[in-house]
Order: C-alpha cells, then structure tokens, then sequence
C-alpha cells in the first residue's frame, strides 16, 4: 500500500510559479511511474504530467508542455510539479497517483493509477 499527500497548493496571480510536491509513505516510489492529474470545476479530470520510475522519461500534456516540470526523488519518496507562466485556467484540485512500472504508454490514463492523494487545491486569479 502506498500513501500519498499533496502539498504546495495554493492562490496566485497569473503568470506566477508553484511548486507542488507529493510526498509517499508506505512504500519507497523506486518501482512506481508517477502522474500528476487535475480537475476543475465542472470538468472531467485530466492528465497533466507523468515521470518514469527512474525519471528518464516523462510526458505533459500540450497544455502544460513548457510551462511545467514534473521530477522526482526517488531517496525522498517525493515527486515534485514545478508550474511555471501560471495561468486561470490551470484552476483545479491536483492529484498525484502511482502506478507500478509495467507499462508507461499508459501513463496517460488515469484508470492504470493504483494510488491516489487527496489533491491540493491551485487557483490562478488574472
């Protein structure tokens, strides 16, 4: 079983920078890919950032491409979303999820997740 928590939420101007980090418990993260999500209000969850088990590959997607950089360290247990250019529409709740190294095309979808945190809450203002 593995624990997950969300920190570093929080309300900003637009074009200012965050950086949310997730923290695991639980279990170490070595054998886990790692995704961030997100949802706004009234909208379907959606993907924003996955990183393999051993950082050497990620996806984003195009929304936030260039403007966020999902890393991790594996001796810290924790996966960090660093949000650059911040703009209202990247309003939502953030969630990081686990999933274990069996397949990272998949890493898109939100079903191939095993583990969840409880999501930290962005506001963009313009």
């Amino acid at each position: 079983q593995v624990q997950l928590v969300e920190s570093g939420g929080g309300f900003v101007q637009a074009g200012d920078s965050l950086r949310l980090s997730c923290a695991a418990s639980g279990r170490t993260l070595g054998s886990y890919d790692m995704g961030w999500f997100r949802r706004a209000p009234g909208k379907e969850r959606e993907f924003v950032a996955a990183i393999s088990w051993s950082g050497t590959m990620t996806y984003y997607a195009d929304s936030v491409k260039g403007r966020f950089t999902i890393s991790r360290d594996n001796a810290k247990n924790t996966v960090y979303l660093q949000m650059n250019s911040l703009k209202p529409e990247d309003t939502a709740v953030y969630y990081c999820a686990a999933k274990r190294s069996t397949n990272w095309a998949a890493a898109k979808q939100a079903h191939e997740y095993d583990y969840w945190g409880q999501g930290t809450q962005v506001t963009v203002s313009s």
